[in-house]
């Protein structure tokens, strides 16, 4: 949909260590999780379904995500190439580049929402060899909505919360600055 954003999440069929290298475009996606704000609806896509995802980049504004840049959009540029093209906001750069240091989600999530991930990364890859995709899907929609939920809440109050040895502490979080897209003619000829 025209000037959407999307916040989305990935999960893989195998890990680093399972695929032989530290190349995030060697990954498999197993499941990956959507929000579209013009829809205010969350979806989900399989492999096999994801040029329906890769549709919808063409004309959204820009996507949201949690390491997106550094691996949830590397692992789509093995099947989208354009994906370098997508504006993208990557939460954890913005706070990595406030604080100097990484956080991870569910540091972020407990003190600022007082949630928790549901799961990790490792369980995800379980799961789907298990064969269990209503429970993968489960768990990667419900870290899209905790990276939907502290985006809405960066931008709300222009800070975030994370809690490390000492207890909760705050960092000052530029959620206003809208990235660009870095070309604004994607193709998507081949889906």
């Amino acid at each position: 949909m025209e000037n959407d954003i999307i916040v989305y999440d990935i999960e893989t069929q195998e890990s680093f260590q399972q695929v032989g290298s530290r190349d995030p475009k060697k990954l498999h996606i197993s499941v990956m999780g959507m929000y579209s704000y013009n829809e205010m609806k969350y979806y989900s896509f399989t492999e096999s379904e994801l040029p329906s995802f890769f549709r919808r980049l063409e004309q959204c504004s820009f996507v949201v995500g949690f390491n997106n840049k550094g691996f949830d959009d590397q692992v789509i540029s093995a099947y989208f190439p354009e994906m370098a093209k997508v504006a993208s906001f990557d939460i954890l750069e913005e706070v990595q580049r406030a604080l100097g240091f990484r956080i991870k989600l569910d540091n972020i999530a407990q003190a600022t929402l007082g949630t928790e991930k549901s799961g990790d990364g490792l369980q995800a890859i379980r799961l789907f060899a298990e064969g269990k995709m209503d429970e993968l899907t489960s768990y990667c929609l419900d870290d899209v909505k905790i990276t939907q939920k502290i985006y809405e809440y960066g931008k709300s109050n222009g800070m975030l919360k994370y809690m490390d040895l000492a207890g909760a502490k705050s960092v000052n979080v530029d959620f206003n600055r809208q990235p660009a897209r870095i070309d604004s003619a994607l193709n998507l000829s081949l889906f």
